[in-house]
């Protein structure tokens, strides 16, 4: 069995570890976003550059509608941004947040099947 047998716990320890764990609050959504294969190609297409949304679709292998669907998503959680020019919205990440998480997934990844890039 891998439990404690009984039942005792490092009260000065735990209050410090409790009060680190709080600074965690409101980081699923991130992890929410990035739950989805579809939102991961997206995050990571747009680490690369800056893209329209009929670049995302033809990427994604998608509608323009799911593609925008996905790119108003990733918006609302703060993860890109969009800029309009003229008649077309062009994508791009907020920050290197999500693109460090993807990175270090994939590499991770890699690493235990032994992909290559």
């Amino acid at each position: 069995m891998s439990v404690c047998e009984i039942f005792c716990f490092d009260e000065e320890k735990v209050n410090r570890i409790k009060q680190e764990v709080a600074a965690t609050e409101g980081l699923g959504h991130i992890f929410k976003a990035l739950g989805d294969e579809t939102r991961i190609k997206i995050i990571y297409a747009l680490s690369r550059e800056e893209l329209c949304v009929c670049d995302v679709a033809q990427i994604i292998d998608a509608t323009v509608a799911a593609a925008s669907h996905h790119l108003r998503l990733l918006k609302n959680m703060g993860l890109a941004r969009s800029r309009k020019q003229g008649k077309m919205v062009f994508y791009s990440l907020s920050d290197n947040c999500a693109k460090t998480i993807v990175e270090a997934a994939l590499r991770h990844y890699q690493g235990e099947h032994g992909a290559t890039k």
